[in-house]
């Protein structure tokens, strides 16, 4: 993906809405709507000029958008980034890897969105999954950055939450623990595709049953609505964008206390649903068995052929999981390696980038305050210092540091 500057965002409009009550239509906060009045009394022409402003980099933040294959995840993430991930169709999964989304400027910061797989992808295993996913939140919070929020997907739309969800959704819940719920955006989506009484109904099973959402709402989680729309998206990280970063679970069993990744709780999770999925092989192996046994006494050798088929699918699927099981460490391990290699070669860049930051900062104090104090200086003279101010400011939208370390670490995987 081809890295750009952080796009400024129009002033979002209220769309998105709180599931606390259907009544209640979401309204930004306060500060929210403060700053972007007076962002807007700049351009109208209200205070300063704003070649004497005094310039201040934005705020970065990094937002995860997580949820189950088919969800939403990547086209919510490009409606507000701009980006190009590759979107899939129905319960096919594109998003096959984490990838990090064009950087963008709203509400004074510099946001960037990663997009994250489900841990029921059609491609990759959950072992495969898990294993991105804890290099890149363990590798950027080794940078000292940390999540200032999670938004979770879930398709409002799905008649019923079947094993697949909950799985997905119980594995989210590991990787965040319940310290950073607070940061925790649970959005349901598709709406246009449910009549708004039967998405009432499933918003308000989602909301209280204590196998789905009901105990991290509990826990300070928030539960949206999105309608589709860019304003909506926008006013659902009217939610996140001003919360305090925190540490996910995964981030401090990794990095603070040096766990093993199969020794974290969603290690631990993954491997007992492992165990679970192997033991169903098994189980049906012998039923296959039995029932070949069968067919063999029977001389019904079409039967018996068919049943060696589903008994071979069988044991190569108890291989494979046996194989997963082993190789969550190993490549870990490696691959993080490789993650924390990348990212030393892009905080050095950084480190440069940072310097000539500065010096262009300085230089737009400098000129600006030249212009301020100095009245009489000659029409020609002050429009060249304003060109110089331009060209400064251009230089210095760069894009979010996020951006660039999300970059790097999306390389490990050749991506």
């Amino acid at each position: 993906m081809a890295a750009h500057g952080p796009r400024s965002m129009p002033s979002p409009q209220p769309f998105a809405s709180s599931a606390m009550n259907d009544r209640d239509r979401y309204q930004p906060p306060p500060q929210y709507l403060q700053s972007q009045q007076s962002s807007l009394s700049q351009y109208a022409g209200g205070g300063a000029p704003r070649s004497q402003m005094p310039s201040r980099e934005p705020e970065e933040i990094l937002i995860a958008v997580m949820g189950a294959t088919g969800s939403g995840k990547s086209t919510f993430t490009n409606l507000l980034s701009d980006s190009d991930l590759a979107v899939g169709e129905g319960l096919k999964s594109c998003t096959t890897k984490v990838e990090t989304a064009n950087t963008f400027e709203l509400y004074g910061k510099l946001i960037t969105l990663v997009d994250t797989p489900g841990f029921d992808d059609t491609t990759v295993s959950d072992t495969d999954i898990l294993k991105m996913i804890a290099v890149y939140l363990s590798s950027t919070y080794e940078t000292g950055r940390k999540l200032s929020g999670i938004i979770y997907m879930h398709r409002i739309s799905d008649f019923r939450v079947g094993g697949v969800s909950r799985r997905n959704f119980s594995m989210f819940r590991k990787l965040c623990g319940d310290e950073t719920l607070r940061n925790v955006a649970l959005v349901t989506n598709m709406w246009s595709e449910v009549t708004p009484e039967r998405g009432a109904a499933r918003e308000r099973e989602l909301r209280t049953d204590p196998l789905l959402f009901a105990p991290v709402i509990n826990g300070g989680a928030t539960l949206l609505r999105h309608d589709g729309t860019l304003a909506g998206a926008q006013a659902v990280l009217a939610h996140v964008a001003q919360n305090t970063p925190r540490t996910l679970a995964i981030q401090r069993e990794l990095v603070d206390e040096h766990k093993d990744i199969a020794d974290t709780a969603a290690g631990v999770e993954l491997d007992r649903e492992l165990a679970a999925l192997r033991a169903q092989h098994v189980a049906q192996l012998a039923e296959i068995q039995r029932e070949m046994e069968a067919a063999l006494a029977e001389k019904d050798e079409q039967t018996r052929a068919e049943l060696e088929s589903v008994r071979g699918e069988l044991l190569q699927n108890i291989q494979k999981i046996e194989g997963d099981r082993d190789r969550l460490s190993r490549e870990f391990a490696e691959e993080k390696a490789k993650a924390d290699e990348r990212v030393a070669q892009i905080q050095e860049d950084l480190a440069q980038e940072k310097a000539a930051r500065a010096e262009r900062q300085l230089q737009i104090t400098q000129l600006s305050e030249e212009m301020a104090n100095n009245r009489a200086l000659h029409a020609r003279e002050r429009e060249n210092m304003s060109r110089q101010l331009a060209d400064l400011r251009r230089q210095r939208s760069r894009g979010g540091l996020f951006g660039s370390i999300g970059r790097a670490i999306d390389s490990v995987f050749g991506f």
